[in-house]
């Protein structure tokens, strides 16, 4: 067994209570719009990390990190990217990846809105885990953290850091 915690869309601002949250995390997966190497070093030195770019990286980020990245994770297919959509309203792009080989888990951002819901046609979870920074038009930052256990997800939990622009 795994635990993950997840976030998204940081815009180069790190919540300190993000490592308190994840301190009984194994891995961080970020699903893009890092905005920083600050924010990766941070969280680089804390836990293994995986990301994604997004559609605010520059071409440094762009470079370290993949538009998509596609792995198995104790037994679970995972799929993340930052622009993606949701179940019935995938992203052109996405939809074909997701038609020609599901996954088990799609992770995206950038919508900074917080969903977790199945997509009974290609039987796989969805996960959206909000925005975490303080820029965009979110109120609430949020995160999820979850465990994964023989290719299933479990105690997934969505964590509200606060306001959008507290400290």
């Amino acid at each position: 067994m795994i635990r993950i915690g997840l976030l998204s869309d940081t815009h180069s601002y790190l919540d300190e209570k993000i490592f308190d949250y994840f301190k009984e995390c194994d891995e961080i997966w970020h699903a893009g719009d890092i905005g920083s190497f600050e924010v990766v070093d941070r969280l680089e030195a804390f836990r293994p990390f995986r990301a994604v770019y997004g559609n605010i990286d520059d071409h440094k980020m762009r470079r370290q990190y993949p538009e998509d990245l596609r792995f198995e994770c104790e037994g679970l297919d995972v799929l993340m990217t930052h622009i993606g959509g949701y179940p019935g309203r995938y992203k052109k792009r996405v939809r074909e990846l997701i038609a020609e080989n599901p996954p088990g888990l799609f992770i995206c951002g950038h919508s900074h809105i917080l969903k977790i819901m199945p997509d009974e046609k290609h039987e796989l979870i969805h996960i959206n885990p909000g925005a975490c920074g303080n820029h965009g038009f979110h109120k609430i930052k949020t995160l999820v953290r979850f465990s994964i256990d023989d290719g299933k997800l479990k105690d997934v939990e969505v964590i509200e850091l606060g306001r959008r622009g507290q400290l």
